[in-house]
């Protein structure tokens, strides 16, 4: 099993705290994640490292897993430049980036802000452009049983946490995630990111889970047809989340494309 290292930079540009977790060593890859916070997706990260020999950085978006987040901070173009500068202060070259849900809007946001330090993209069920016919899902109105059928092809599985059973602390943490996702995500979309992905220069992935509820695989479809060169790939009997419900195909997915 790799080892994994947490700490906290401060990112000059913006002085803003980032706290993150690192695994493995090799070609560098940021992980971003999406409305489920940070703990979705660090058994991924595990794997990912394990079966790529990879290094994988997993930081926490600025408000989630209970981190501070300056009032300032409220859209996924501010969170871009936060990881911009990540990018630059721990001197990353060759950089694949990875992003699911909010965190694949902040991942495409980031490719066209700082695309120097940037090799790859892949966009995991990602949120952020508008599709005519294909409006995504708003989070706010949603219960967490709700989410958890629109995000799992099967929502038995999906680990559910009813905040009343949570002690005080824990529950905190929940409500600080809802509240960073509201303030990040908005209305889950920029309307001028679709044009803007054709100035996406690196080589990029898009996947999607045929069972997303969140955002369709027509969706997904056209955010891939919007960036140059881009390649598709459709995992089965997966949903929104595939780092928590289908982790191995999702790798397999990557590999050669990261290994490349």
């Amino acid at each position: 099993m790799t080892s994994q290292r947490s700490l906290t930079v401060r990112i000059p540009a913006t002085d803003v705290p980032l706290t993150l977790d690192e695994r493995g060593q090799g070609r560098p890859v940021v992980l971003l994640h999406g409305g489920a916070g940070p703990a979705s997706v660090g058994g991924f990260a595990d794997l990912l490292a394990e079966t790529t020999g990879t290094r994988v950085i997993t930081p926490t978006h600025p408000g989630f897993g209970g981190t501070p987040r300056p009032e300032r901070l409220t859209t996924i173009a501010g969170l871009a430049q936060v990881y911009a500068g990540l990018l630059d202060a721990l001197d990353l070259e060759d950089a694949v980036v990875i992003g699911n849900s909010i965190g694949g809007w902040a991942a495409a946001e980031l490719a066209l802000l700082h695309p120097a330090r940037l090799a790859r993209l892949v966009l995991v069920d990602a949120v952020g452009v508008e599709v005519a016919g294909h409006p995504g899902v708003d989070f706010d109105a949603l219960t967490p049983a709700q989410i958890a059928q629109h995000s799992w092809f099967d929502p038995a599985e999906a680990p559910l946490l009813d905040p009343a059973t949570l002690p005080p602390a824990a529950r905190a943490i929940l409500q600080g995630n809802r509240a960073a996702l509201a303030a990040y995500g908005g209305t889950s979309s920029d309307p001028s990111l679709l044009a803007r992905l054709t100035a996406v220069d690196v080589p990029a992935l898009v996947v999607w889970g045929e069972a997303d509820r969140i955002v369709d695989p027509d969706y997904g479809r056209a955010l891939a047809a919007a960036i140059p060169g881009s390649r598709f790939a459709l995992l089965p009997r997966t949903g929104h989340v595939p780092q928590m419900e289908t982790p191995e195909q999702l790798v397999e997915a990557l590999r050669p494309f990261l290994l490349a």
